[in-house]
């Protein structure tokens, strides 16, 4: 399976599961990633550490470590 990071820009993916814990854990169930929620790959920052994307309607920017922790699949 891959994670968030793998994925190019200007594509769909839907999360499978969360590889984190605690308080990060928490935090990516707030912003909405939760099993099966589709997220769309905007664009990458300059330096390629942070990536923005779409998660139910509302534009997030997430570094390589928490993408990292993303578990996907193809839409």
């Amino acid at each position: 399976m891959k994670t968030l990071t793998d994925i190019p820009v200007k594509t769909t993916v839907v999360v499978e599961d969360l590889l984190s814990s605690g308080n990060l854990r928490e935090r990516m169930l707030a912003l909405g990633l939760t099993r099966g929620a589709s997220i769309d790959v905007l664009r990458k920052g300059p330096k390629g550490n942070l990536t923005v994307y779409n998660i139910r309607g509302a534009k997030i920017a997430l570094r390589n470590e928490e993408s990292n922790l993303i578990l996907v699949s193809d839409k």
